[in-house]
């Protein structure tokens, strides 16, 4: 990695600041625990003339977490998350989730704003400077074309490797945004439908994995709030190469409400697999019945219709698209025979 490059430092302590700051610098970045940011400044991969710290912001920095909902601001630690006991009690996917973020130190540092809004990642993209121009760069940077499909017609496949948002996604979470414009709320699925940029114009696309958030000029995520149905169970897995730091394979969230025998509710998730967060459609369909062999198999076709299985990791697409769908038959199993806190 080189070195970093200059930049200007700003503290924000209210959240006034911070818009004030994000309207005054366009260009600028918001900073929490930069562990995705700062290694990508090293690589030179973006190089922003201002970081706003927001890390000593109180109205960024709560938990609110009950029986019936949960509220947390863009500025906790993914340890704090992961360690806060009506969290764990009540919302025990979201826990979990922080929990098996990296290791130990990058949770004590990284944040929830900054793993809700973590950039998109290939193995062609996240290297050296030098590594990306022996490779005449990728289409997510300076390139014109996408080297995972080349035939791609200017879309580009770099996956979404955020923890924490299929979690949230599985309870109906909404996010807080702020910024020049104003304050607006709206459903953390749609934080990930991402624009397209042609012609000087912003058209809506499905997103893709250069652009994959929809905040709008200046804009930041300032909070998450989800509410908790009554009997919901939930829970969240993943597959890592290396258990201690790695990027997920694939990461599963699912949450389900059985009624006697029957499936009443059920919602299942996935990161690390495309360029946003995928919230499983159809699984409503799956409802109503006994959790048997039919309802598992057609939840195995919901996953392979939908997860997508090209190669931005060092792991073949096709691998991680099937563990996908293991992780989540297990998932759903387990969930369905014990209870929201069994450790898996």
């Amino acid at each position: 990695m080189d070195a970093l490059p200059e930049f200007e430092l700003l503290r924000a302590a209210t959240l006034d600041d911070v818009v004030k700051a994000r309207a005054k610098y366009p260009d600028s970045r918001l900073l929490g625990g930069g562990t995705d940011l700062v290694v990508n400044i090293r690589r030179g991969i973006v190089a922003p003339p201002v970081l706003i710290d927001v890390n000593h912001v109180e109205e960024l920095r709560a938990i609110r977490a009950d029986a019936h909902a949960i509220e947390i601001g863009a500025s906790v630690t993914l340890a704090e998350l992961a360690a806060h006991p009506a969290v764990t009690e009540h919302h025990p996917v979201v826990a979990q989730a922080a929990a098996f973020i990296a290791g130990p130190t990058h949770r004590n540092m990284g944040t929830v704003g900054g793993n809700l809004c973590l950039d998109t990642r290939c193995l062609f993209y996240n290297q050296s400077d030098w590594w990306r121009s022996a490779n005449n760069h990728c289409l997510k940077t300076t390139g014109d074309i996408c080297h995972v499909a080349p035939k791609s017609r200017g879309v580009c496949f770099a996956t979404f490797s955020g923890d924490l948002a299929p979690a949230l996604l599985t309870l109906g979470a909404e996010v807080d945004l702020a910024g020049p414009a104003g304050r607006r709320t709206v459903p953390l699925d749609h934080l990930y439908i991402g624009y397209a940029r042609q012609d000087q114009q912003i058209t809506e696309t499905l997103g893709d994995g250069k652009y994959y958030l929809s905040l709008r000029p200046g804009e930041f995520v300032a909070a998450v709030r989800a509410k908790n149905a009554p009997g919901l169970r939930s829970a969240y897995d993943k597959i890592r190469i290396r258990r201690s730091i790695e990027y997920p394979v694939t990461g599963v969230a699912a949450a389900l409400r059985r009624d006697g025998d029957t499936l009443a509710d059920l919602r299942v998730a996935f990161t690390g697999t495309n360029p946003r967060p995928v919230l499983l459609k159809g699984t409503s369909g799956l409802c109503g019945g006994a959790l048997d062999e039919r309802v598992l198999k057609a939840l195995d076709e919901l996953v392979r219709d939908q997860i997508m299985s090209m190669k931005t990791t060092f792991t073949p697409g096709h691998y991680r698209r099937r563990v996908a769908g293991v992780l989540a038959r297990r998932l759903v199993e387990r969930l369905f025979a014990g209870s929201a806190s069994t450790p898996l």
